[in-house]
């Protein structure tokens, strides 16, 4: 060939290349960000629930926490930019090392693009570390220690629950500023219930009270009657139950036994759920200082979901159910908003976006941590309950910043 005609055609593909590079870009430009790289992976948007299927957690997450993230995908339209949104679910029996193998499982062959609910402090940071690492998402539901958005904070992860911040010191500062100003604590011996006794405490000397003495006891106690006495002596206005599950029910049981609530004394769960005071009854339970994110009666929204979600369970959600449900609307919200299920935009978009928390105002910080008012509540009297499942009355509002621990105290370094 002359080498004339090399040279032209060297040239027409040169030009030919510099005009597909100029659309190429143009086009890039045109997509929103996040668009123009990876869009939805898999072809479908795909969420794990991992929760307690048959434990002792499995009344407040369990079942009643996949119905929640299936409503939410229903309530979504069932699809993102076409695309399908799939839930599956599996049972982590409470052990950290079958919660992270199903999580492995999951991202590396399954596709799971978001884990849901995480009850169990332990579960959650084994599957935190995972997500970490596989650049995934993960919707705290479950698991309550401030620690999640604290030390272990990542940027691809949100905390939904009421922490162990919120449930100890809001309740408490609340309780003490009502006027019911000396404590005395019964606190399960471990990492958790130690954590809710220390922030309670700090929270009731800030506001004024005293603590007038505490008490550990081991996990899975039956007899809290040692507990319950020393307590009683102490002539504390409020005992403050540092526990959880099995042992704050066993504790409530027994001291309606001891007729506390009947000599004065009030009892306050820090971490107490709608399905344990349904499992006690109200005879037992009333007169119980109990602090929440979500009660089903708090308006007219939460209303509208519980009796739902009523319809399909015979039951009304709980604080974790319902934490469930609004997790995956957020993240569904924010995949829909970037075009994306690619957990950095995802979550980074999570966070600008406001929340409706069931008809409360609701933000997530950068920590992951979201940030809502939390009511104090007491458990009604029968004869003050007039349908299933209407056990609270509101006696007052915990703000957020009063309920959830500062950024600056948090000691997350997401946002430095």
């Amino acid at each position: 060939m002359p080498k004339a005609r090399l040279k032209r055609s060297s040239k027409r593909s040169s030009k030919r290349s510099s005009l597909l590079l100029c659309a190429a870009a143009a086009l890039s430009l045109a997509l929103p960000a996040g668009r123009a790289a990876a869009q939805i992976s898999g072809d479908a948007v795909r969420i794990g629930v991992l929760t307690d299927m048959s434990g002792p957690f499995s009344d407040i997450g369990g079942k009643g926490s996949v119905l929640a993230a299936e409503m939410a995908a229903q309530d979504f339209g069932g699809t993102v930019k076409g695309k399908p949104i799939q839930i599956v679910s599996a049972d982590h029996q409470n052990k950290p090392d079958v919660g992270s193998s199903i999580a492995r499982a999951w991202f590396d062959r399954d596709g799971i693009d978001a884990v849901a609910d995480l009850p169990v402090t332990s579960v959650a940071l084994a599957v935190l570390e995972i997500t970490r690492e596989k650049k995934r998402t993960a919707l705290i539901a479950g698991a309550a220690a401030s620690d999640l958005t604290g030390r272990f904070c990542s940027p691809t992860s949100t905390h939904w629950a009421d922490d162990s911040t919120a449930l100890a010191s809001g309740t408490a500062k609340a309780v003490t500023k009502a006027g019911e100003a000396s404590w005395f604590f019964i606190t399960a011996d471990y990492a958790f219930g130690q954590a809710m006794e220390r922030d309670a405490t700090a929270a009731v000397t800030a506001a004024g009270g005293t603590v007038k003495g505490h008490v550990r006891h081991p996990l899975a106690t039956p007899d809290f009657s040692s507990y319950l006495l020393q307590a009683q002596a102490s002539q504390a206005h409020v005992i403050g139950l540092a526990s959880a599950g099995g042992d704050t029910i066993n504790a409530i049981k027994q001291a309606a036994e001891f007729g506390i609530a009947g000599s004065g004394q009030r009892v306050a769960g820090f971490l107490v759920f709608l399905s344990d005071v349904h499992s006690v009854g109200l005879p037992v339970a009333k007169g119980l200082l109990v602090s929440t994110g979500f009660y089903w009666d708090q308006n007219e929204a939460a209303r509208a979901f519980g009796k739902r979600f009523f319809a399909k369970t015979g039951r009304m959600p709980t604080k974790q159910q319902a934490s469930v449900y609004a997790s995956v609307t957020q993240y569904l919200k924010a995949v829909d908003a970037t075009g994306t299920d690619e957990a950095g935009p995802v979550n980074r978009t999570m966070r600008e976006m406001p929340v409706d928390y069931f008809g409360h105002p609701a933000s997530i910080r950068a920590d992951g941590r979201v940030l809502y008012d939390l009511t104090l509540y007491e458990v009604k009297a029968p004869a003050e309950s007039k349908a299933p499942y209407d056990y609270y009355k509101p006696l007052a509002t915990i703000p957020a910043a009063e309920a959830f621990r500062s950024e600056g105290e948090s000691g997350c370094t997401l946002a430095r």
